[in-house]
């Protein structure tokens, strides 16, 4: 009779535990050094980035997104998501409406007045920033953590480690190639050494030709970038829409044959949405410019690749 009262009572105090630790509170620090603090895994989220969709889907919580911004187009099943307004504009009461319980922000991409109100309304919010390729995969079990979805995360960022790996062992020992990358043309713009897109190319053995400025996106000059001479030079197509079409294309470049690139035809276009976004498609834009880099050895002469 003991045996079958301590069977009852352990059962029932586990019955009295289970709901509690089907809530219980989880947290993480977001991309601006700030604790994210949820009482229950968030079960209705809004994403303000196209980045922040991939990040949440790839992490096992697509079907929580409730509301999105412009241009959130991937995986395809994002495109059916109420739109929220895009990184210039928010809807915010849309937003409010929608009764969030997490909100995914780009920390330098939405505008900062708007997520200020957001946050004055009360609204958990979660930043968003990788500005290295690590920072992807940390994201990814930060967001499986808030959303208790972590087994589908960590799957997810194991997977984008093995890639970044597998192409850092294949190209980061290479001979290096000086690269200028194009984000406009006028004016004349390039992106510094904290930038995402820097990693990238470090990760290929690139090096970029104006890490060392001091903005994130500098303007520089033409007489800058012929002084550098670049071996390759890339810019990013429009992505899913026109991948093969530029956002800044190379004409400029042409009369300028005494830069190694124009000379050896180094101009390459890589898709967009796999550089410009930080998310888990990230790896695919790497391979990319591991390619071109590639070529780019191939066309040297009397040297080795």
């Amino acid at each position: 009779m003991t045996t079958h009262f301590t069977a009852r009572a352990v059962l029932a105090a586990a019955a009295l535990i289970a709901p509690h630790l089907a809530h219980a509170a989880v947290s993480a620090v977001d991309d601006a050094g700030q604790t994210v603090t949820l009482a229950q895994p968030a079960r209705r989220i809004v994403s303000l980035a196209p980045h922040v969709t991939e990040l949440i889907y790839a992490a096992g919580g697509g079907d929580r997104i409730v509301g999105t911004v412009s241009y959130s187009d991937f995986p395809p099943e994002a495109r059916d998501l109420p739109r929220v307004g895009d990184n210039k504009a928010l809807d915010l009461e849309r937003i409010a409406a929608l009764k969030p319980d997490l909100i995914v922000v780009w920390r330098h991409g939405n505008a900062q007045k708007q997520t200020d109100r957001l946050r004055a309304l009360g609204m958990p919010l979660f930043f968003s920033e990788p500005r290295k390729l690590e920072s992807i995969p940390e994201n990814l079990e930060k967001l499986g953590t808030l959303m208790g979805t972590e087994a589908v995360a960590t799957r997810a960022a194991t997977d984008f480690r093995q890639q970044v790996e597998t192409l850092r062992k294949t190209y980061a020992s290479r001979a290096p190639v000086t690269v200028f990358y194009q984000v406009w043309q006028q004016p004349l713009m390039t992106l510094n050494g904290q930038h995402l897109v820097s990693d990238l190319l470090a990760l290929c053995g690139g090096r970029n030709l104006f890490a060392n400025e001091t903005p994130l996106v500098p303007t520089v000059s033409v007489e800058a970038v012929i002084a550098g001479n670049p071996e390759a030079m890339l810019t990013a197509g429009i992505g899913a829409t026109r991948p093969d079409k530029p956002l800044a294309d190379f004409s400029m470049w042409e009369k300028w044959k005494q830069v190694t690139a124009v000379a050896r035809n180094n101009l390459f276009i890589i898709d967009g949405d796999l550089v410009n976004r930080a998310g888990p498609r990230v790896v695919k834009g790497a391979a990319e410019i591991c390619k071109d880099l590639e070529i780019a050895r191939s066309r040297r002469t009397g040297r080795p690749g």
